[in-house]
Formats: C-alpha cells, sequence, structure tokens
C-alpha cells in the first residue's frame, strides 16, 4: 500500500511525532489513521493521545536575532491550552527552535523538524515528541519566518508571547525598530505602503464607497471626492506608514520614519492560533465526558 504524504502530513498534525514515525505506523496500520495512532500511542509509552478533536491553537511566538541586527527568526509553536503555553520548558523549546532557524536557515517546517537541538543529542522533531508524552497535550510547530538585511533589524514580543513582530529598516536606529515592531503588533497593518496594496482591494472598497455616495444624491464630482477621501483613509489604515503612530497619535509612522532619516522595508507579524479554527465545547459536557472516561 502506497502512503501518501498527506496521510502523513494529517497524521504529524494530530499526533506531534516526527514524520518518519508518523509514515511507518501508517504502513503498519496498512493505512488506517486510527489504527496508526494507536501503535504511535503504545510506542510512545501510550502517553501520546488520539487528538483529533483537540485543536493544538494556543502556544507562544519565539523570536531569535543575531548580535549584529542582521538575521532575526520567528515562530510559532502551539500547544492546546494556555497552562502548557506558560510552561518554562515550552517556552524554552521554541526560544531554541528560533535559534535554530535563524542559524540554519531551512526550507520549511519538515527540515527545522530534522535540525539538531544544541545539547540535546536529538532532533527537533524528537524533542517535541518527548514534550508532548511529559505534558500530555498536542503540539506543534506550526510555522516560521527568517530574515536577513544589509540593514537592521527591530523585534517585540508581547508580554505574554501571544504576539510577535519583526521589522526591517534602513537607516535609523534601535529604539526607533522597537518602537516601530510594537507599534505593528499593537496596530496590525497589512502592508508598508499604499503602492503594495493590491488593485482589486482598491477597486472594492471604491465600489463600495461608490454605492454608499450615490445614495446621498450628491453631484458626481462631488462623489468622486467623497470616494476619493474615503479610499485614502482605508489605505491610511491598512498600511504601516499611513497609521498614527501608537505612542504619539499625532505623528502618523510614515513622518516618524522621515524625521529620523530611515524607512521601513518589510515587517512580519504572528499572533499565537491566527487562522486556525477553534473548536467551541460545553464546559459543563467536557468535564462530564472527562468524568466518564471519554
Amino acid at each position: 500500500m502506497t502512503i501518501t504524504a498527506a496521510q502523513v502530513k494529517e497524521l504529524r498534525e494530530q499526533t506531534g511525532l516526527g514524520m518518519m514515525e508518523c509514515k511507518q505506523a501508517l504502513v503498519e496500520a496498512g493505512g488506517d489513521k486510527d489504527k496508526a495512532i494507536d501503535i504511535l500511542r503504545k510506542k510512545a509509552g501510550a502517553k501520546v493521545e488520539k487528538k483529533a478533536a483537540r485543536t493544538a491553537a494556543e502556544g507562544v511566538i519565539s523570536i531569535y536575532i543575531s548580535e549584529d541586527r542582521k538575521t532575526a527568526a520567528m515562530v510559532e509553536v502551539n500547544s492546546e491550552t494556555d497552562f502548557v503555553a506558560k510552561n518554562e520548558e515550552f517556552q524554552q523549546f521554541a526560544a531554541e527552535v528560533a535559534r535554530l532557524v535563524a542559524e540554519s536557515n531551512p526550507g520549511d517546517v519538515t527540515a527545522v523538524q530534522s535540525l539538531a537541538l544544541n545539547g540535546e543529542g536529538k532532533t527537533v522533531a524528537k524533542a517535541l515528541e518527548g514534550l508532548i508524552a511529559k505534558l500530555g497535550e498536542n503540539m506543534n510547530l506550526r510555522r516560521f519566518v527568517r530574515v536577513t538585511t544589509p540593514g537592521q533589524l527591530g523585534e517585540y514580543v508581547h508580554g505574554t508571547r501571544k504576539i510577535g513582530v519583526i521589522v526591517e529598516l534602513e537607516g535609523g536606529d534601535k529604539t526607533l525598530a522597537r518602537d516601530i515592531a510594537m507599534h505593528i503588533a499593537a496596530s496590525r497593518p497589512e502592508y508598508v505602503s499604499q503602492d503594495q496594496v493590491p488593485q482589486p482591494v482598491i477597486d472594492k472598497e471604491k465600489e463600495v464607497y461608490a454605492a454608499q455616495a450615490k445614495e446621498s444624491g450628491k453631484p458626481e464630482n462631488i462623489i468622486e471626492k467623497m470616494v476619493a477621501g474615503r479610499v485614502n483613509k482605508f489605505l491610511n489604515e491598512i498600511t504601516l506608514l499611513g497609521q498614527p503612530f501608537v505612542k504619539d497619535p499625532d505623528l502618523s509612522i510614515g513622518k516618524l520614519v522621515e524625521k529620523a532619516g530611515a524607512a521601513v522595508k518589510s515587517f512580519h507579524r504572528f499572533e499565537v492560533g491566527e487562522g486556525i479554527e477553534k473548536k467551541e465545547s460545553d464546559f459543563a459536557s467536557e468535564v462530564m465526558a472527562q468524568v466518564q472516561g471519554n
């Protein structure tokens, strides 16, 4: 029987175990996912549970930045509960993975899994498997980004480690870079500048605003000005340079970097669990299920 990459990926996401372990279990189980999970549970000392209905949507963001501030990496490592996300060993694992990504430049998450942890004598995948067995929750390395620049990088991780930002600057200093990274964490810009906004996005907003403006009954030339004003306001709201600086709302980020003789080249913002569909459950029913041993 042929085991597909998609089958391996699905099983790996549900169990948090290594790619090869999952593939071997699927082969042994004849492609039956539930049987493969049982095989993996037995091999992991019965501590890796069946997690098909358990979403790992909590976790931490961790950032590593080199001393010269030319290279940085940011990772999101997920857990099922915030309780485990606050575990020191879990957070240390995330920090070590961020360092490995920065230093090794892996191509994808699968490549990260095979990297060796310094002093651990095991791969990232094996270390994660050990954490799953020890802490009893599904966990996974969801994503990462690695940035290099001839300029300088700034970073910010929110106190709860739920939001992380890397920003790339040309010119400026470390304080400016951190201030802008903090602003991005709070204000969620989608683009650096207006020229990066795709035309279809702008056209859609124009269409909506034009329909609204026509209901006012005003002359066409006035409607055009109204639409242009609303579109410009929209673009300022979704672009970093157009947003008012969180520390000084009278000053836009664009004016802030201009005064410093700097330029923002790029940014990356991660928020734990964004885009993951969290399963809603009734707390009383969940407790009852646990009492009944389900």
